[in-house]
């Protein structure tokens, strides 16, 4: 590439002479021969519109583009196209979360808003309906770009960064192109990774003559006969099965069985369907029913069964109470397959830096990937090193190794460095899913409507391997009473293996699921006792010193301000659903309310996070903190609570990492834990930072601090001190002054009942949904929902606003469209994921009652929003039409057979 004249690709202003095949994607010319990676690849299917960009001045998919079609024209990118001011307004209103879709949310609104300043709501929806965000909901995007751009307010002064809304400290280059994903670190002289799959959900297979492939092709292949160490891998290592490469037989759909390194421009153009491997199918068991069969045959022989693991908690004697209640309700609920959907595929690169291997990839839990991938390639860990690259959204399923050993095994055998980049279906086909669901409950109440007892039996798909199901086993029956007072309570879990996909972490680990079941029993329990289901809910809920159902006394219990929040919501909602239905017609409106609670980290495990800070001689700070941030803020608030223990304006932090080199263990970023654990390690080592510093400076605690021109200048009642980094001595990590301190939440184990203390501290919310349903076709449009969410103390309400906006569009999509079903949805125009049309209006209101053990009294509350929304949801569905919905998705098809079931 070189500048050139006419008819040359024109990028941004700049002209560029490409060579390169006409019909090749816009968007591969872009970001591998231009260099120009803000444009991102979500699907190579226009499915996404990650990589829209605009072609004289229009919005185009760059996927779908041909050069040929660009050759001539103006093409404006992200790094140098965007509509003056947006980048800013998208930052001011946190309309960026990971970022992976960003660049495409802002050239689509920059094609809007230069022809026409001033758009109307539904213009900018309009607008912005090609490109999908798994992340904010949408609701912070289309504010954004309906304002003009604000200006930046200064950053908070020293003590005052808690509870404000602060910007994104990591958000500039998600606004600017400059992000750096998985896919878009390519060092030099790199190989091309990719990987042979089954076709099919279960059998054994034998190679062909590989070698003489690879020598026609001019590749390498390897299989699991090159894997050095311990083939097999699990997030929970006591139940690692998962092969990293399947040695003769494949349990699932999308398992790789081997590799294939080369040439970038040689290893694209292999037709992997013709690689030498034969198949002989074996019987799949397709549902948890056929694997618990007696007959089943096992598909891990080292189990005396297909039921990978169990969960119990029971309390009190909940037959009897069932048996002696007044009223008395049961209810059978299935749920799906629900795919993530990130729109970053998983993607990464290795190298090798000296004698340690370098891994540079999309992930939530670095140290997991360090350990896990060191035991697959037999290298010690201290010569594994993992840099999480920015995550594209993970919401779980980025927990788990995918093709961190792959690469790493390719540039351990050639000593180059290697790249792997999933396609949309391979990832939807072979990364794990939300648990199915099979939940048989019963729950019962006294004459005036207190809950008495509960009895739930859950069976969960767990799919071919163990993943998080041994989590999801044990958290469900922890959570499936809800936040309310159940005295008599037997709750049952199984995790089931199966040949479908593996079902790992997806936002709730089972408790979404559970909610469902535990909603629509108390949802009945309220109209057969003739109460409000409100105030039912109130009358119910858990208060400060009550005892959950594992004989925990609870402190810092929010659920009841949360449903008093909603009162007026929720009066407001049935008098416009009545006003509206009184007018007939086959559209009705209906209002339902769901409660959530959600223990925040490990269920009755050691959890632990380690902070390290420290002040470089010429006076700089530092934070080296390992939580990653995938999208939902940990880099920010975690700053924001370290920069006010220790007395700091919030921007004299310069954050480092993560990176498993350069940062303690933060431990993985899954069950809302990292601002409460993390946090909590940040506050301790901010505090201990500060005494370090008083006391050198023979001050008291009311000192105020500040840096400057490489001085710590503290000032207390008219006196001045001075700390000279340069002056004292450098430690071992290179500071001046350092510490490092780690907190482990207050846990313990349960008994064999299920008994103890689960979780230190959690989070509650309850959420108001109003819906309008066609009787007549089924389908059904949520209208508004109004979240109250006990987030303890808010540490940066922006963020947290934007969480309950995306948790809010997960949920709805797992109530209304999202049906993963293995081999025919595996591609984001067949499984459908909410888009800006299908949000309703949200309201968030931030609840605060501080737990005693949370950071500033801070709770997690990532996982705890998307629990409540699917059973209000469907609670509004019933409310609307009188429809029981059993069974989500709620599609239509369902909603009308749960009508003319309602009406007979």
């Amino acid at each position: 590439m070189k500048d050139a004249g006419q008819g040359a690709l024109r990028v941004n202003g700049q002209a560029f002479d490409v060579t390169a095949d006409p019909g090749r994607r816009l968007s591969d010319v872009l970001r591998e021969d231009l260099g120009l990676r803000g444009t991102k690849v979500g699907c190579d299917a226009g499915d996404c519109g990650a990589c829209t960009v605009l072609l004289d001045g229009a919005p185009v998919c760059a996927c779908l583009t041909p050069l040929s079609r660009a050759l001539g024209h103006e093409v404006a990118t992200v790094e140098g196209g965007v509509a003056a001011g947006l980048q800013a307004s998208f930052l001011r209103h946190g309309a960026a979360q990971c970022g992976i879709c960003t660049p495409g949310m802002l050239m689509a609104a920059s094609a809007l808003l230069t022809r026409n300043a001033r758009p109307s709501r539904g213009e900018v929806e309009e607008a912005l309906g090609g490109v999908l965000c798994r992340c904010t909901g949408y609701a912070k995007i289309v504010e954004a770009v309906l304002a003009a751009a604000t200006p930046v307010p200064a950053s908070p002064i020293a003590g005052a960064a808690v509870g404000t809304r602060v910007e994104r400290l990591d958000g500039a280059p998600k606004v600017d192109g400059t992000e750096s994903f998985g896919a878009d670190h390519v060092p030099r002289d790199t190989l091309l990774v990719r990987a042979v799959r089954a076709p099919v959900f279960a059998a054994h297979f034998t190679f062909g003559d590989i070698q003489g492939w690879a020598a026609r092709h001019d590749v390498r292949v390897f299989t699991a006969a090159d894997i050095p160490g311990e083939n097999r891998f699990s997030a929970i290592p006591a139940f690692a099965d998962q092969p990293a490469l399947a040695r003769d037989r494949v349990r699932m759909r999308g398992e790789a069985v081997a590799i294939v390194a080369g040439e970038p421009d040689v290893v694209e153009q292999l037709d992997l369907t013709a690689f030498p491997v034969e198949w002989t199918e074996d019987t799949a068991l397709r549902s948890p029913d056929a694997a618990e069969a007696d007959d089943a045959p096992l598909l891990h022989a080292d189990r005396a069964a297909n039921i990978l693991t169990r969960g119990l908690v029971r309390r009190g004697d909940a037959w009897s109470a069932l048996a002696d209640a007044t009223h008395l309700a049961e209810v059978e609920v299935r749920t799906s397959f629900v795919e993530h959907a990130y729109i970053e595929p998983e993607a990464g690169v290795a190298w090798m830096e000296g004698d340690v291997l370098v891994i540079r990839a999309c992930t939530q839990a670095p140290v997991m990937d360090r350990d896990e991938t060191a035991k697959i390639l037999a290298v010690p860990p201290d010569r594994l090193r993992i840099i999480p690259a920015a995550t594209g959204g993970g919401f779980g399923s980025k927990l788990d190794v995918s093709l961190q050993p792959l690469i790493g095994l390719v540039t351990l055998r050639t000593g180059r460095p290697a790249r792997m980049v999933y396609t949309r279906r391979e990832s939807m086909a072979s990364t794990t899913k939300r648990h199915p669901a099979h939940m048989r409950a019963q729950a019962a109440t006294d004459a005036e409507g207190r809950i008495t007892g509960m009895v739930f039996d859950g069976q969960f798909d767990t799919g071919a391997y163990a993943s998080w199901g041994p989590t999801v086993a044990v958290r469900v029956p922890v959570h499936a009473s809800g936040p309310y007072r159940v005295p008599h309570y037997e709750a049952r879990s199984r995790a089931v293996h199966t040949n479908n996909p593996v079902a790992g972490a997806f936002r709730g680990f089972g408790v979404p699921q559970a909610a469902i079941a535990q909603e629509t029993l108390f949802e009945d329990l309220a109209l057969a006792a003739g109460i409000d289901p409100l105030a039912f809910r109130l009358q119910n809920a858990l208060r400060d010193g009550d005892r959950s159902v594992c004989g925990q006394e609870l402190w810092g219990v929010g659920i009841a301000d949360c449903l008093a929040a909603l009162k007026d919501p929720w009066a407001q909602a049935l008098t416009e659903a009545a006003a509206a239905n009184a007018r007939g017609g086959r559209i009705r409106r209906g209002a339902g309310v769901a409660s959530c609670w959600y223990g925040c980290g490990n269920t009755g495990l050691p959890n632990p996070s380690t902070i390290r800070a420290g002040i470089t001689p010429d006076g700089r700070l530092r934070l080296h903190q390992g939580a990653t941030d995938i999208g939902q803020g940990s880099n920010t608030v975690i700053a924001q609570i370290f920069a006010d223990a220790l007395g700091v304006a919030l921007d004299r932090v310069e954050l480092i990492g993560p990176d498993t080199a350069l940062t303690p263990d933060c431990g993985k970023t899954s069950a809302s834990r990292q601002t409460f654990v993390t946090g909590k390690a940040a506050l301790n080592a901010g505090a201990a930072l500060r005494a370090r510093l008083l006391a050198l400076a023979n001050m008291g605690d009311d000192a105020t601090l500040s840096f400057e021109d490489g001085a710590i200048v503290l000032r207390e009642g008219g006196r001045t001190r001075t700390i000279t980094p340069a002056g004292l001595s450098v430690d071992p990590l290179g500071y001046a002054l350092s510490v490092e301190e780690t907190y482990d939440p207050p846990t313990g184990p349960l008994d064999a009942d299920g008994q103890g203390t689960p979780y230190a501290v959690y989070g509650y919310g309850a959420q108001v949904a109003e819906v309008a349903v066609d009787l007549d076709l089924g389908t059904v449009k949520v209208l508004r929902i109004t979240a109250a969410h006990d987030v303890g103390r808010a540490i940066n309400p922006l963020l947290a606003e934007g969480q309950i906006e995306g948790g809010i569009a997960q949920g709805l999509g797992m109530a209304l469209m999202e049906d993963y079903i293995p081999g025919r949805t595996e591609n984001l125009h067949d499984y459908l994921i909410p888009t800006v049309g299908d949000m309703p209006e949200v309201r968030s209101i931030l609840i605060e009652k501080p737990d005693p053990e949370g950071p500033f009294g801070a709770k997690g509350l990532g996982e705890h929003v998307l629990i409540p929304t699917a059973p209000a949801i469907l609670n509004a569905i019933r409310h609307a039409s009188g429809a029981r919905l059993t069974q989500v998705p709620a599609l239509p098809h369902r909603v009308r057979a749960a009508i003319r079931e309602a009406d007979s």
